[in-house]
């Protein structure tokens, strides 16, 4: 990706780069397996109750990320991030301080880190793609939502040392402190660009499937509700994201059970890479293909990898299912809010996407509870997989018939 060198170009790639380091941050919610498998071995958890937090926090995420939305329209990411720092921060600390039981845990890292983890992520992404040409959405949604999926890279083994120094629980007082502190500080770069500023990216290139297929207008959160195309959306993510969300919930205990491997957090890590790797790459190809079209290519990837992922008993087989999961999944972080740009509009960007992520909360209670319970009564997550790829092949089909909506010609204003 080249940089291009106009004005304003230094402060783009730095509102970017910005929110890239927050989700870096943020990504700790991708290394719960790490925790789980702690949780269960050192204080003797069920799988359904080491579950629950996660499960809580993605969801408050999600909801959290409606009114994180409009607050980003409204007065800008820079505070909105900054509060997102602070509530996930503090709730990991808050958990650290304690979290002896998973109901204390639920509100602590479930409700608390959850809000944090909604209003930390609704900021970077609208910032950084308004000072970026329309044909550059989905690079620079990739390159920003990136930093979410890496962080388990450095924070599973992070977490693995700490838990081993400290405790479970002491570990969440710890990386609490380090993620509040760079959070906070990283929130204060962000900014939508000044009126007038004329947009980073150079002329787009002759063919761009994603560009020509974007709305010519700004739907209101009102407006984009009574569309079909918002429901497609949602369903599509919530169908396809709880398949990711469960192997990253349950990884290390995956690893553990069908291969009698003890250090599963390994998995995590290699994972968290494939993972802003899709991120990065669906994005890229999006903006060639067409959002839908490149989330068809993934669906299916991701069906065939759920069908096969019992199959996986040896290192080499969960590797590859562990990349296959992570590619598939991080694509969708990418697609999905650029796919909204496209459909409705960058004015409301914030708001919207909040709503269409919603589908990813929903996503986090059909995967990772109902694969706790399999693997609670039959002891492995082989159903729980069955599920999965059945729901990623309905979410194909829709791929198939979701386009952008279609706007009157004569309708071309921007409505508040």
């Amino acid at each position: 990706m080249s940089l291009p060198n106009q004005p304003g170009a230094g402060r783009a790639w730095a509102v970017t780069f910005a929110g890239t380091g927050i989700n870096l941050c943020l990504g700790v919610l991708y290394t719960w397996s790490v925790f789980a498998a702690a949780l269960i071995n050192q204080l003797g958890w069920s799988k359904t109750a080491s579950a629950i937090p996660y499960t809580i926090a993605c969801v408050v995420f999600a909801i959290a990320m409606v009114p994180a939305g409009r607050l980003v329209d409204k007065i800008g990411p820079r505070w909105v991030a900054t509060i997102g720092g602070i509530f996930a921060g503090g709730g990991l600390i808050l958990s650290g301080l304690f979290g002896n039981s998973f109901q204390v845990l639920a509100i602590t890292f479930g409700v608390i880190v959850g809000i944090g983890l909604g209003f930390g992520y609704a900021a970077p992404t609208p910032a950084a793609v308004k000072w970026f040409k329309p044909h550059m959405k989905g690079q620079i949604s990739g390159l920003v939502v990136a930093g979410f999926g890496l962080a388990s890279v450095y924070i599973a083994p992070m977490t693995n040392a700490f838990i081993k120094s400290f405790g479970v629980i002491h570990s969440f007082y710890v990386e609490g402190l380090i993620f509040l502190i760079a959070t906070v500080i990283l929130a204060q770069v962000l900014s939508f660009p000044p009126s007038g500023y004329q947009p980073v990216g150079g002329q787009p290139p002759a063919t761009r499937a994603a560009a020509a297929a974007a709305s010519k207008r700004d739907f209101s959160p009102t407006e984009m509700l009574a569309t079909p195309q918002f429901y497609l959306l949602w369903l599509m993510y919530a169908f396809t994201a709880s398949a990711g969300l469960m192997i990253i919930g349950h990884l290390a205990k995956i690893a553990e059970i069908q291969a009698g491997i003890k250090w599963g957090f390994a998995f995590v890590a290699v994972l968290a890479v494939a993972n802003a790797g899709g991120r990065i790459l669906a994005g890229w190809l999006s903006d060639k293909l067409g959002r839908t079209n490149t989330m068809l290519l993934v669906f299916l990837i991701q069906a065939a990898n759920m069908f096969m992922f019992a199959s996986y008993r040896s290192v080499g087989a969960l590797l590859v299912g562990a990349i296959l999961t992570g590619i598939a999944y991080g694509s969708l972080l990418s697609l999905f809010p650029s796919a909204t740009y496209d459909f409705f509009g960058l004015k409301h960007a914030g708001v919207n996407y909040g709503w269409v992520f919603t589908a990813w909360g929903a996503g986090s209670l059909i995967g990772p509870i109902i694969a706790g319970r399999m693997a609670d009564l039959y002891k492995v997550y082989n159903n729980a997989y069955l599920i999965s790829a059945v729901l990623l092949l309905v979410a194909a089909v829709m791929a198939l018939v979701t386009r952008p909506p279609k706007v009157p010609v004569a309708d071309t204003s921007v409505k508040a």
